[in-house]
């Protein structure tokens, strides 16, 4: 599985819209709006680079409003939340 981090530029007045319509595409796990450089992070995730490299520019990039994409792939996944589940159920990290 590939996760990718997709930070998303879209037209002021379609924010809410374009959002909608991002978490609605199959393979966007979590879409958040937010402070900053960006308007839109969304969370993507596909079974190899070749699904990410479909669902990006083939349907993100085409939302109504959306201006422009800028993609980082996960290498790992770190999260403390993680670590406590596995003990949670018995595992040993």
């Amino acid at each position: 599985m590939v996760t990718a981090i997709v930070l998303i530029d879209v037209e002021a007045a379609r924010i809410s819209e374009a959002a909608q319509a991002i978490a609605d595409l199959p393979g966007v796990q979590s879409v958040y709006s937010c402070a900053g450089d960006v308007d839109l992070i969304a969370i993507v995730t596909a079974a190899d680079h070749e699904g990410i490299a479909e669902i990006i520019p083939e349907h993100i990039s085409k939302v109504p409003g959306v201006t422009s994409t800028i993609t980082h792939i996960a290498f790992r996944s770190y999260a403390r939340r993680d670590s406590e589940d596995a003990f949670s159920i018995g595992m040993q990290a």
